[in-house]
């Protein structure tokens, strides 16, 4: 294939704008306005305040850019150059000949989740560029999030790496909201094939620690563990860390506790965090966090601090650029997780932001955080709790 142009000025471009306004269609005009700032965009994605009015975002979007293929969703917060915020809406967009960009979308989603990822992954046929990425956005309050990505493998083999994050609702967890073109959707998954000219980069790390040794799953069904080494997997995992008394009966203690102490699950690439915070089950005795975590798997308990979150943070954007095989980078997108938010708290996430700018210099770069991130760059797994996810474009 010709890629002859792929050093020429214009070729491929990204650009970030973002709006504090309070009214949801002007904001949506502002942003979308400062993110194209070359020619022929391809893709604005959006990242909104759960607090705007989706349609009024749609139709702002739309009037500033119409005939431009719209993807995004509702976060815990938005990231974007000047730190991470809440209440605005930031838009990132890639644009020029250079890209090609195809988008499907699948709704009902939640039984048939494996099917659902393979349909969206077939957007993926419709680019021929040599570099390519399938970026997911799903609802982040649908179960088993893993048989998405499954799924996509099932499409596509481990050959298209895989980015992407579930739609957050600021921590209300009562409807977080997907956007394809003018549409506001609910159980869906977006699939977006972005196809370039040059290298596309993704990177995944957390910053977590296994402790003691490690436990077999005995029981689990739909991302929940009823045992652990077949004893009821809660009191196993609170014992393992000598939790205090109160994590054992009181749901608000037990959240608050294990909040900065996920599960780590084995997998291919390492020990992968699993968030237990949120699906507290004191009557039963099981823990769960949404994501597949199989029988017969291999769990840890795992700590780590603000210190060891923001180290990940920097050898995600790292490892992310180092990808991109000595190419200039045109941008980055940079999708952490709520929880991770809520252990290092208001603060903590401004100087995670301040990390991300160190790394992406004069670059735009956008994200949000996500109800959990999706990266992958082989294997059949790639669905994460409290990471941060990369994606550099050059």
């Amino acid at each position: 294939m010709d890629v002859s142009g792929e050093q020429e000025p214009g070729r491929r471009w990204m650009g970030v704008g973002r709006s504090r306004a309070t009214d949801s269609g002007s904001a949506a005009i502002e942003a979308a306005r400062g993110a194209m700032t070359g020619p022929e965009p391809k893709l604005l994605i959006v990242f909104a305040a759960i607090t705007h009015d989706p349609q009024a975002v749609l139709a702002g979007v739309a009037e500033a850019a119409p005939d431009v293929p719209v993807v995004g969703c509702t976060t815990h917060g938005e990231i974007g150059p000047g730190g991470p915020a809440d209440g605005t809406i930031t838009v990132a967009a890639i644009g020029g000949a250079g890209f090609q960009i195809r988008t499907h979308v699948a709704t009902g989603v939640t039984g048939r989740q494996g099917d659902a990822g393979f349909e969206v992954a077939g957007c993926v046929s419709g680019v021929n560029l040599p570099h390519k990425v399938l970026m997911l956005l799903t609802d982040g309050l649908v179960r088993d999030q893993e048989s998405i990505v499954r799924g996509c493998y099932r499409a596509l083999g481990a050959g298209v790496p895989l980015f992407g994050g579930a739609a957050a609702d600021g921590w209300r967890m009562s409807g977080a909201y997907l956007f394809k073109d003018g549409r506001v959707l609910t159980d869906a998954v977006i699939g977006v094939a972005i196809a370039s000219e040059a290298p596309l980069a993704v990177a995944v790390k957390h910053g977590w620690r296994t402790v003691g040794q490690p436990m077999i799953v005995t029981r689990s069904v739909d991302g929940r563990v009823y045992t652990l080494d077949d004893r009821p997997a809660l009191d196993v995992y609170l014992e393992r860390l000598d939790a205090p008394p109160e994590a054992y009966t009181d749901p608000a203690a037990f959240t608050e506790f294990a909040l900065p102490r996920p599960l780590g699950v084995q997998r291919r690439s390492g020990v992968e965090a699993r968030n237990l915070s949120t699906e507290v089950d004191l009557v039963g005795r099981s823990i769960g966090g949404g994501g597949a975590i199989d029988p017969g798997g291999l769990t840890w308990v795992m700590t780590g601090d603000e210190q060891s979150i923001l180290e990940a943070t920097d050898d995600a954007c790292r490892e992310a650029l180092a990808r991109l095989e000595g190419h200039p980078a045109l941008g980055m997108l940079t999708f952490s997780c709520a929880a991770i938010r809520a252990v290092i708290g208001d603060d903590g996430i401004q100087r995670e932001g301040a990390r991300l700018d160190r790394w992406a210099g004069p670059l735009p770069y956008a994200g949000f955080y996500t109800y959990g991130e999706i990266a992958r760059n082989h294997g059949i797994d790639g669905f994460h709790n409290q990471t941060l996810a990369v994606l550099a474009l050059s």
